[in-house]
């Protein structure tokens, strides 16, 4: 059997890059009957996939260009190309997909589109609009297809519910995590008390409007009014109106002074340092399909204090503390636990240690490619009946 790949919305260093990067570094498509896998993207993401002997790595210039260049391309040319190539099935990882291919495979990665509470967040703004049209063209996408990937339970449900699609029509496949991701070597135990008798707090996301770095900034506060003795860290990439409300709580901040640092956007390769110096984890989000970030945490062996809303307490479970990712105070008193008992935060981090095992980009490559080929049978019984 022939696989394609239709990734012309995946460019960039995200977590979309990642995944297919991790996926066919992993992948043995032979095993489940691929002979060649071709993957159409533009240069940037080709680049950053390693070479394969099974791989072919297609490229066309239209697929360098804008998103209207590269969604037209997907639209009227990729079904004759995998016609052409004898694929016998087109897999579409998270891309809007309106060509006449089949049998296709569509995977869900983004929530945002698919949470009316969430997507209010942004107004009448371009981006609001730009997920209004992904909920269009996504579930369009996702209700043509002949089979459906999705990254938790919870995006499983979700989405689900407002495409109409068949639970039997999908497969759950969560990401995996980098092996670098692990606790520190020359860490001490989290129930430790921390160097210098201040507890380090870290929250890695992009700043956003459904992240809330501002209630965690304000959460610093009222622990610090209290008497506890922490620092917090922020790292991720800002969006302008998402930041202009977490500098507003920086310059309100009547905390200890520099006690909450703001450091940007960090290379990904340098993030599970960052990770592993931290005593507390932080993570505030209201609207993930799978927390990578979370993950991370876990993996690194941290404490956590988590939001109880979307599928965190599905990827987390017992592992941490949770709270009201819009409450501040809520925050605070999840953070406030784990400082007052050390049994209690070596007890999280064991759990989300544990629990973190269970993803990894082998499984991931497996279950993907399984699954791929069992659409591809499936739809080729049904299309030469006996």
């Amino acid at each position: 059997m022939i696989l394609g790949i239709d990734a012309h919305c995946i460019r960039g260093t995200g977590g979309s890059v990642t995944h297919l990067r991790e996926v066919l570094r992993a992948a043995d498509p032979a095993s489940f009957g691929f002979s060649r896998v071709i993957l159409w993207s533009g240069r940037s993401t080709l680049a950053a996939i390693e070479d394969k002997a099974w791989l072919q790595k297609a490229h066309d210039p239209a697929l360098d260009r804008g998103l209207l260049s590269r969604s037209s391309w997907s639209a009227l040319k990729v079904a004759a190309l995998a016609t052409e190539a004898r694929c016998d099935v087109l897999w579409v990882p998270g891309c809007s997909y309106a060509g006449a291919f089949r049998p296709y495979v569509a995977m869900s990665r983004n929530m945002l589109p698919f949470e009316w509470s969430e997507m209010r967040r942004y107004g009448l703004s371009p981006r609001f609009l730009r997920f209004f049209m992904l909920r269009f063209s996504q579930s369009r996408t996702y209700r043509r297809s002949n089979g459906m990937m999705y990254l938790s339970e919870y995006a499983r449900r979700r989405v689900g519910s407002v495409v109409g699609r068949s639970v039997g029509d999908a497969r759950v496949i969560p990401h995996g995590i980098e092996a670098r991701f692990a606790p520190s070597i020359a860490g001490s135990s989290p129930a430790a008390a921390p160097a210098g008798g201040v507890f380090k707090l870290l929250y890695v996301s992009a700043i956003d409007l459904y992240k809330h770095q501002w209630r965690v900034v304000e959460a610093v506060e009222q622990l610090q009014r209290q008497g506890f003795r922490v620092d917090l860290t922020l790292i991720g990439p800002a969006f302008p109106y998402a930041a202009s409300k977490l500098r507003r709580a920086l310059e309100s901040f009547a905390g200890n002074p520099g006690t909450v640092r703001y450091l940007g956007a960090v290379k990904h390769s340098e993030l599970h340092r960052h990770y592993q110096a931290a005593d507390i984890f932080v993570y505030a989000s209201s609207c993930e399909n799978l927390p990578n970030i979370l993950l991370e945490a876990m993996a690194c062996g941290k404490p956590i204090a988590c939001s109880v809303r979307g599928p965190m307490p599905e990827v987390l479970r017992n592992g941490g503390v949770y709270f009201d990712p819009e409450s501040s105070t809520e925050i605070a008193s999840a953070v406030t636990q784990l400082i007052e008992s050390p049994k209690l935060r070596e007890e999280k981090a064991a759990l989300g240690l544990g629990y973190s095992r269970e993803y990894s980009w082998e499984r991931c490559a497996r279950d993907s490619f399984s699954y791929l080929a069992e659409v591809a049978e499936r739809h080729r019984a049904s299309s030469n009946p006996k």
